[in-house]
C-alpha cells in the first residue's frame, strides 16, 4: 500500500513555514536540507522537520495540505 505525508517545515522556531505532500517523506525532507531543487525552501531557509501526517490516500493528503494552508500562522505555530 503507498503512503502520502502531508508536512511541515519550518525555518527556525517562530520562523518561515513551508507545507507540502509527498510519497517520500526521507527523500523530500533531504532534498529541502540540501537544496537540491530551486524553490521557496531554498531561497527562505526552511529545512527543519516539524510535523508530519501518514495517510494512505492521496486525495486526502491533498485536502488536508489545502486545510493545513488555510489556518491562520498562529495556529500552526501552536499546533
Amino acid at each position: 500500500m503507498k503512503q502520502y505525508f502531508v508536512y511541515i517545515l519550518t525555518s527556525r522556531k517562530n520562523g518561515t513555514i513551508y507545507i507540502g505532500v509527498t510519497s517520500n517523506l526521507v527523500k523530500r525532507v533531504f532534498e529541502h536540507k540540501n537544496n537540491l531543487i530551486p524553490s521557496f525552501t531554498e531561497k527562505y531557509q526552511v529545512h527543519n522537520l516539524v510535523y508530519f501526517e501518514i495517510t494512505s490516500d492521496i486525495n486526502e493528503a491533498l485536502l488536508r495540505e489545502k486545510r493545513l494552508k488555510k489556518w491562520k500562522r498562529d495556529w500552526k505555530v501552536e499546533a
